[in-house]
C-alpha cells in the first residue's frame, strides 16, 4: 500500500495526464486565437480570447490538484502556454491596438512585455518551492494580460473615439505592467483558498457574479485595476508605517 501511495504522489518522470493538459491546450488555443484576431484588427475578440485563456489557465492547475494528476510535464507545458497566451498575445494586442504609431518605442514596449513575462515564468518555476503558497512574488502574468484585455473592453465600451491621451496611457501601462511582473511586490494568491461549504460563501459568490454581470466591461476593468495596484499600495503603506514607528522611537525620551 505504501508503495502505491508513493507512486501516486510522485508520478514517473515524463508522465502525461490527458485532462489537465487538454485544458492547457484550450488555453493555448485561446491565446493563439487572440493573436490571429489582433492581426485581423478584431481587438474585442482578441481581448475576450485572452480572458478565456486565463479561465482555462486557472482550471488546469485546479483540476490537476483535485485529481492528483500533477506532473513535471504539465508544469512545463503550462509555462510554455502562458508565454503565448499571456505574453505574446497581449503584447501584440496592445501594439496593434494603440502602440503602433509610436514606432520603435511601441514595439520595444511590446517586446519588453514579452521578455518580462518569460522572466516572470522562469523565476516562478525556479523559486516555486521557496515561495509561500498564499502569495505571488511579482504580478502574475495572467493578471497582467487580463489588465490589457479588460482595458480594451473598457475603452470599447466607453470611448467612442481613440484619443492620443489613451495611446500614452497604454504605453505607460505596458511598461508599468512589465515592471510589476519582475518586481518583488507580493500579490495575493487565491489558489490555496479553501472552498467552505457555507451558506454565506454561496451567497457571496452569487452576489459577486451578479456585480460582474451587470456591466462586465467596467467591473472586470476595475477589479483588475484594484488587484494590480493592491501590492504597490500595500508596500507603500508598510514603508510609511515603518517610517512613522522610527520617528516615534527617535522622538520618545
Amino acid at each position: 500500500m505504501e508503495k502505491s501511495n508513493d507512486i501516486k504522489k510522485n508520478p514517473p518522470h515524463g508522465t502525461v495526464y490527458i485532462l489537465p493538459n487538454l485544458i492547457t491546450t484550450f488555453s493555448l488555443f485561446s491565446g493563439f486565437y487572440s493573436i490571429v484576431s489582433s492581426i485581423n484588427d478584431k481587438f474585442m475578440h482578441a481581448a475576450i480570447a485572452i480572458l478565456i485563456a486565463a479561465i482555462f489557465d486557472t482550471l488546469d492547475g485546479r483540476v490537476a490538484r483535485m485529481t492528483g494528476t500533477t506532473s513535471k510535464f504539465g508544469e512545463e507545458y503550462d509555462s510554455l502556454s502562458d508565454l503565448i497566451s499571456f505574453g505574446a498575445a497581449p503584447a501584440l494586442l496592445a501594439y496593434l491596438w494603440l502602440l503602433q504609431p509610436y514606432g520603435r518605442y511601441g514595439w520595444i514596449a511590446a517586446f519588453l512585455y514579452v521578455a518580462t513575462t518569460a522572466l516572470r515564468l522562469a523565476r516562478f518555476n525556479s523559486q516555486i518551492e521557496e515561495t509561500p503558497k498564499n502569495v505571488f512574488i511579482g504580478l502574475p502574468c495572467p493578471a497582467a494580460a487580463a489588465m490589457i484585455a479588460t482595458t480594451v473592453l473598457f475603452c470599447g465600451f466607453i470611448c467612442s473615439v481613440q484619443s492620443e491621451y489613451l495611446n500614452i496611457v497604454m504605453l505607460f501601462a505596458v511598461y508599468f505592467l512589465s515592471y510589476l511582473m519582475v518586481s518583488t511586490h507580493q500579490y495575493t494568491s487565491f489558489k490555496q483558498i479553501s472552498k467552505p461549504n457555507t451558506f454565506q460563501f454561496m451567497v457571496g459568490t452569487v452576489l459577486f457574479f451578479i456585480i460582474i454581470a451587470t456591466e462586465p466591461q467596467i467591473t472586470l476593468f476595475l477589479l483588475f485595476v484594484g488587484y494590480i495596484l493592491s501590492a504597490p499600495l500595500a508596500g507603500a503603506y508598510r514603508v510609511l508605517t515603518r517610517q512613522k514607528k522610527r520617528e516615534k522611537k527617535t522622538v520618545a525620551p
